[in-house]
């Protein structure tokens, strides 16, 4: 049986497969996945597309709330700062990450937001679910750019 982590890597793997750094992202509420995305930026010419951006304004939009708290997060590699904002603010409970990002994730590395003063939601956080098959995708994805 498929965990919420494969269901985000088969978004990741799409995002790879349309030329998109391979990020993918799934919310879950009571058990089943209500949005799922992979990173967009080149095709929505838009540097906020990420896999988490995506997923939270669609699960936002099919709850009718701007307000996840009962939803949990799960996506392949650590958030930047801008989606561990979004995370805060959408209330999101939960968030399983797969990949630590040391060079821009924003969680366990950089700014670490969660564990800033002004952070005003915390959710609890869950790394390395999923880790190898995430960082490999994203290793080959890169090595393929190089």
């Amino acid at each position: 049986m498929p965990t919420f982590m494969d269901e985000a890597l088969a978004e990741a793997r799409r995002a790879h497969d349309a030329g998109e750094v391979p990020v993918g992202c799934v919310i879950v509420r009571a058990g089943a996945v209500i949005a799922a995305a992979g990173n967009c930026t080149l095709a929505e010419h838009d540097p906020t597309a990420h896999a988490e951006m995506l997923a939270i304004r669609a699960a936002a939009k099919a709850l009718g709330s701007e307000r996840l708290s009962d939803c949990d997060l799960h996506v392949t590699l650590e958030p930047c700062a801008m989606c561990a904002g979004a995370i805060s603010f959408a209330r999101i409970r939960r968030l399983y990450y797969g990949a630590p990002d040391p060079k821009g994730g924003a969680v366990e590395h950089g700014p670490r937001f969660f564990d800033q003063p002004t952070c005003h939601h915390r959710p609890e956080v869950y790394g390395g679910i999923g880790e190898s098959a995430s960082a490999e995708l994203l290793r080959r994805f890169f090595a393929a750019r190089r």
